[in-house]
């Protein structure tokens, strides 16, 4: 991973899978060719239609438009302060991409975790952040490690178990 390619004025990054930069690309693609002329011709319609002061339609077309370009914004921003999770990660530890699998040491049930950046994480789905307490107490640790975690729930005892 190559950090020094986004030297940002407050060092803010976006960690993200190659797939992840894909489909925010994909998303932003799609809310300015299709969108944002779809919300243009509903603001125009409005127009048409007369008084603007008392019109719902209007004000309905200006929040939606509203919304969309805070969208676009905050696509833009992240594609432009990403960081690509670089499949060349180090041997034995865990690290940004890293796919891990854990044993809790008070219910010995495992879990595996997928450690992405925030833009990514989706717990439902196995992908935590580096930033989450689970993501971040198991950054730079190896097989047969033990780390002690802080959550929201309590403390929990976790053992790396694998990692991919």
């Amino acid at each position: 991973m190559n950090e020094t390619r986004k030297n940002t004025p407050n060092g803010q990054v976006v960690y993200l899978t190659r797939e992840g930069y894909e489909r925010l690309r994909e998303r932003l693609d799609y809310l300015i060719r299709v969108k944002r002329p779809e919300i243009a011709e509903q603001i125009r319609e409005a127009k048409e239609m007369g008084d603007i002061s008392e019109n719902a339609g209007y004000d309905e077309a200006k929040n939606a438009q509203a919304f969309l370009e805070g969208e676009i914004a905050e696509l833009e921003w992240k594609l432009k302060h990403a960081v690509i999770i670089e499949d060349e990660r180090p041997d034995g530890v865990v690290a940004l991409g890293s796919r891990v699998t854990v044993r809790d040491e008070e219910t010995g049930e495992e879990e595996t975790y997928t450690i992405v950046g925030s833009a990514e994480a989706d717990p439902f789905n196995g992908r935590i952040s580096n930033e989450s307490p689970v993501g971040s107490a198991l950054m730079g640790h190896a097989i047969g490690d033990t780390v002690d975690v802080e959550t929201p729930g309590g403390k929990m005892r976790l053992t790396i178990v694998a990692i991919e």
